[in-house]
């Protein structure tokens, strides 16, 4: 069974800084592709970032390019988002999400993440 925990979400003014962790438990992290998603109030779930098993290959959306910063330890079976020069539009639930197949792509689609965690809010005050 795969278990994705979320934490480091948080109240946090304009400009801030968050570090995002997802904890995963199960086998093969190191073989899986992860992404972050976000779901705003009233919007739709989007990707955010992805990376491959071996941080070969990072993607990022346009929103969040030069600000985020994904990463992984494959030893500690643990997913990062280092978050900086956080804006209002970026409140939203985060999730961390593990791609159903071993070694794919980085793609920031929804469909392809089979495990999904329960999600970390992040709120950003003007």
């Amino acid at each position: 069974q795969v278990y994705l925990v979320e934490s480091g979400g948080g109240l946090v003014e304009t400009g801030g800084s968050l570090r995002l962790s997802c904890t995963v438990s199960g086998l093969l992290f190191g073989e899986t592709t992860m992404g972050w998603f976000r779901q705003a109030p009233g919007k739709f779930r989007l990707g955010i970032s992805c990376i491959t098993p071996k941080g070969a290959v990072i993607g990022y959306a346009d929103s969040v390019k030069g600000r985020f910063t994904i990463s992984r330890d494959n030893t500690n079976n643990t997913l990062y988002l280092q978050m900086n020069n956080l804006k209002p539009e970026d409140t939203a639930m985060y999730y961390c999400a593990r791609d159903t197949f071993l070694r794919a792509g980085c793609f920031l689609v929804q469909n392809r993440y089979g495990f999904w965690g329960q999600g970390t809010q992040v709120t950003v005050s003007s």
